[in-house]
């Protein structure tokens, strides 16, 4: 790894080509990434042990709940449109 350049393990990299050399704007760049790979979330989850029928349950709530709001913006969506006519 190169001196102008941030990685982590999760292939998040990020290039000072990228941010013209500017070191905070590379920085908060790299933040983005890993969030948007949610780098931090998994070494959260892996800290403590989930017995398999907790994950099960919470993968099925978070499906759910994303059904429900995936829902919610067609709804809104679709409002949008029939204002519009």
């Amino acid at each position: 790894m190169e001196r102008n350049e941030i990685e982590i393990m999760a292939n998040v990299v990020v290039r000072a080509k990228e941010c013209r050399g500017n070191h905070e704007r590379m920085i908060k760049r790299f933040i983005k990434k890993t969030k948007k790979e949610k780098v931090v979330e998994e070494v959260k989850e892996r800290r403590r042990y989930t017995k398999p029928s907790d994950a099960k349950r919470q993968k099925r709530q978070k499906a759910e709940r994303r059904r429900i709001r995936d829902e919610q913006k067609r709804q809104r969506l679709q409002q949008r449109r029939n204002r519009k006519k």
